[in-house]
């Protein structure tokens, strides 16, 4: 799931050295943690919030094949 947060973040970003994702796990539920540029900030979360939405169904979709929970956290 990280690697999946990672290649869709630095594909938005305008510097894609600067995106951390760090994956923790906690109560059987895995929390992914992105963090990016202040100034790219906007291109992750998009218009009204559909980028990071679209961000957290994709990872959804990919952790129910796996019948696990997982938490997109956008900083």
């Amino acid at each position: 799931m990280k690697e999946l947060v990672e290649v869709i973040a630095k594909a938005l970003v305008e510097n894609p050295d600067e995106v951390v994702v760090t994956e923790t796990e906690k109560d059987g539920e895995t929390l992914i943690e992105l963090k990016v540029a202040p100034s790219d900030m906007g291109k992750v979360i998009g218009k009204q919030g559909r980028i990071a939405k679209a961000i957290r169904s994709v990872v959804k979709a990919a952790a129910s094949k796996e019948d696990k929970k997982v938490v997109v956290d956008i900083q």
